[in-house]
């Protein structure tokens, strides 16, 4: 017998001759003899000669994610991507290495603790990592659940509500994945982990021989991992159900290698919304409690959510096993992640009031690539980029138009009179996200000023200093 903080687990052995199918047909006889709400047969358990039956606990223990944190299965984990999610049946504490997953599909009926598990995945990134290693997009539908991270430095973008701009986003992951692809193809590395690994020891001064405006030698900024977080996915496939399920299938194929993880919730987990091209991508998966057996199935290709109790009571069915675990998952009081965000926010001033004034002398990662240093990190608590949701297939500017003519003129003007066409460079000098440096150079493009893209390298320039006064009379 194993008691856990939610159910207690029987283990039975045979007898001589019996057949398993005839026990695992019994759960409702078990459940009336004992009087429980529902029972789940685990036959047989992994690694025993034995029927596992599992019966609700009458009194629940609750899991706080303190515990989980402060345990040695915490102290152990290393990645700055292993959260904490809860406690398994022998009461061990289980934390979640998102890297290994690599992305995780959330699904459960309302009510049965998608929205906990996720603060609590959240709330254990902000405890273990720090913005330089993990940055966060965060896109929440109902409006309500994580506008409290607001304003934490991790943050690329404050929380994002609107459904198009959610799709925006998930379209910027899509592209900052090949750019990480194009700089680990360049510098010859298969994943992230070892270009960062030389990246520590200093092993990437300069391979390309790239200088910047003032012919010194360009750096390269070390990755920090990103984590993409939808809340509700039903909401998107409603409004943008072709471009949210190719961004989700891209990054979920691709991501991995320049990391870059997925995490995917849905409250209705049928075929519309779960489709077979995203469950065929996001191999690990969270079970909540569902009402048929038909939703055990879709999240979990088999039964057994349908018979879980509620409240955080859950399956984890990893990448590389065929049998899912049951897990009580932890809790995150309200109170604590609005601590926990403080903190962050008061790091994050004090770190640009600090570094305000040497922004401009930071390192970059080549020509085409967004600073994400300790400085503008602080910068993003106060001032979040918030141009990665909105749409860059058109090459006007948006809502912000008048507000970009001015960064063009004196984009235009940097860019010619330095004779480099380096997005970094401008992110720099003007002091904007890598999304909107990328829309300048864009229309720099268009505008006849630079040329086209070489990949990592410095656009060609193709206006010399002293032509910017007849360029300006003609109004270009």
């Amino acid at each position: 017998m194993t008691v856990g903080p939610t159910v207690t687990r029987y283990a039975l052995q045979l007898g001589e001759g019996v057949k398993v199918a005839r026990i695992t047909s019994l759960h409702k006889d078990i459940a009336y003899a004992l009087a429980a709400t529902d029972v789940r047969i685990l036959a047989p358990i992994p690694g025993q000669q034995a029927i596992g039956i599992e019966v609700p606990n009458e009194d629940r223990e609750v899991v706080a994610l303190g515990d989980i944190l402060t345990s040695s299965e915490a102290a152990k984990a290393r990645h700055p991507l292993e959260a904490g999610i809860g406690r398994d049946i022998s009461g061990r504490s289980v934390m979640l290495n998102l890297s290994t997953m690599p992305h995780l599909l959330i699904a459960g009926a309302t009510g049965a603790g998608k929205s906990s598990c996720i603060n609590a995945l959240i709330t254990s990134v902000l405890m273990r990592s720090t913005p330089d290693q993990v940055r966060l997009i965060l896109v929440d539908p109902k409006r309500v659940e994580m506008g409290q991270y607001e304003g934490v430095p991790h943050l690329l973008t404050a929380p994002v509500t609107d459904p198009k701009k959610a799709a925006n986003a998930l379209h910027w992951a899509v592209r900052e994945m090949e750019r990480r692809y194009d700089l680990l193809s360049s510098c010859g590395f298969r994943d992230i982990g070892g270009y960062n690994a030389a990246h520590d020891r200093g092993d990437l001064k300069a391979p390309l021989g790239l200088a910047d405006e003032n012919g010194e030698s360009v750096d390269y900024e070390r990755l920090p991992f990103i984590l993409v977080v939808v809340d509700e996915l039903s909401d998107l496939m409603m409004v943008a159900a072709r471009d949210v399920e190719d961004s989700i299938t891209r990054l979920a194929q691709m991501a991995r290698a320049v990391g870059i993880h997925l995490v995917v919730a849905t409250q209705r987990p049928s075929v519309n919304v779960i489709t077979g091209v995203i469950k065929a991508n996001i191999p690990a998966r969270l079970a909540f409690a569902v009402s048929s057996l038909a939703d055990s199935r879709v999240i979990l290709d088999q039964p057994g959510a349908e018979r879980l109790v509620g409240y955080g009571d859950m399956l984890l069915l990893g990448p590389s096993s065929s049998v899912p675990q049951r897990i009580q998952g932890a809790w995150v009081d309200e109170a604590e992640v609005r601590q926990v965000v403080a903190s962050w926010v008061v790091q994050a001033k004090a770190a640009t009031s600090v570094t305000a004034g040497s922004v401009a002398g930071d390192p970059t990662v080549g020509a085409d690539a967004p600073s994400v240093d300790d400085g503008q990190a602080g910068q993003a608590a106060v001032d979040p980029v918030d141009d990665i949701t909105e749409d860059s297939s058109r090459p006007s500017i948006g809502g912000e138009k008048g507000n970009d003519d001015e960064l063009f003129a004196e984009a235009r003007r940097l860019v010619v009179m330095s004779q480099l066409g380096s997005t970094s460079m401008l992110q720099r000098k003007l002091r904007v996200g890598f999304a909107r440096a990328g829309r300048l150079m864009d229309l720099l493009e268009e505008a006849g000023v630079v040329g086209p893209s070489t990949g990592s390298k410095a656009r060609e320039v193709l206006v010399a200093p002293e032509e910017i006064p007849d360029r300006q009379e003609q109004g270009l």
